[in-house]
């Protein structure tokens, strides 16, 4: 009832303000194995499809993690390699932080009990004119106002993901497609055609790492407090197992200094720049 309430009030601020959350559809599970397990569309400014096979995610010990791709339409949206491997990055740093509370991480390659795949699919640009004129406003209103105003509504980022965790045998024992569009309340602009995807992504990987540690979809509100290695992993930390630094490190203190005056991820994530990402078939 309460994530249904929260749904609502956000959508209706969302309105109230001309319409200013971005959006993009579902994709339609070309990237998974199968999509035929997948229940019903939920969610409004979360829209996801999901499946889970509950006893064999919970009862699993090891995870690998092969690392996001994009499709070729995905990756025609973003101009710079180094701006593509910035998202991917993290999209699947969440995605080996989050589980290393609950499962050991081994390297790609190496046997697991799951191996979990994902696929940024879709994504619509920031509007890097609109948030540098968000990001100054905000940061104006900060000497003569209590809260930051709105972010404008235009310009606005989304992105569409899908992802699979497969047993040693390879077949499907979770599954989702989600997508997400920045909104001009909760979404902070930042001046790079990734500014939203960036965020988006992360939220992807702590979305869909919860169905799998958890079996079952993530509420609306998560009430649970962060474990001590995410937090050290969120500041930048050296991360509970070494497979997690295929990704790159979290940009910690400087990254969130970025992100409050609007800067762009490639000023303080210097994953980004460890190598192109090629499309996914």
């Amino acid at each position: 009832m309460f994530r249904q309430s929260l749904s609502l009030v956000m959508a209706s601020l969302c309105l109230a303000l001309l319409s200013s959350c971005g959006s993009v559809d579902l994709s339609d599970g070309a990237s998974l194995s199968s999509s035929s397990n997948l229940g019903p569309q939920s969610g409004r400014l979360t829209k996801e499809r999901t499946f889970v096979d509950s006893s064999v995610v919970l009862s699993a010990r090891t995870v690998a993690i092969a690392p996001a791709s994009f499709t070729a339409l995905a990756a025609s949206r973003v101009k710079k390699d180094e701006d593509r491997e910035l998202v991917v990055n993290t999209l699947s740093r969440a995605i080996c932080v989050a589980l290393s509370d609950k499962y050991t991480i081994v390297p790609y390659g190496q046997p697991a009990d799951l191996t979990v795949k994902t696929t940024v699919t879709k994504l619509v640009p920031t509007g890097k004119t609109a948030a540098g004129v968000s990001a100054a406003l905000s940061l104006g209103s900060n000497f003569v106002l209590p809260v930051s105003v709105p972010r404008l509504p235009v310009g606005l980022g989304a992105i569409a993901v899908e992802g699979e965790a497969l047993d040693a045998a390879g077949v499907q024992r979770a599954a989702i497609i989600w997508s997400r569009g920045a909104n001009s309340i909760t979404s902070a602009p930042r001046v790079s055609e990734i500014g939203d995807a960036y965020s988006l992504a992360a939220s992807f990987g702590s979305d869909f790492s919860t169905i799998i540690k958890k079996g079952k979809p993530p509420a609306m509100l998560d009430l649970e407090a962060p474990s001590g290695q995410r937090i050290k992993s969120y500041f930048g930390g050296k991360p509970k197992y070494a497979a997690c630094e295929a990704f790159g490190r979290a940009p910690g203190v400087p990254g969130m200094v970025a992100g409050m005056v609007g800067a762009p991820p490639a000023w303080t994530d210097k994953s980004g720049a460890q190598k192109p990402t090629a499309p996914a078939n």
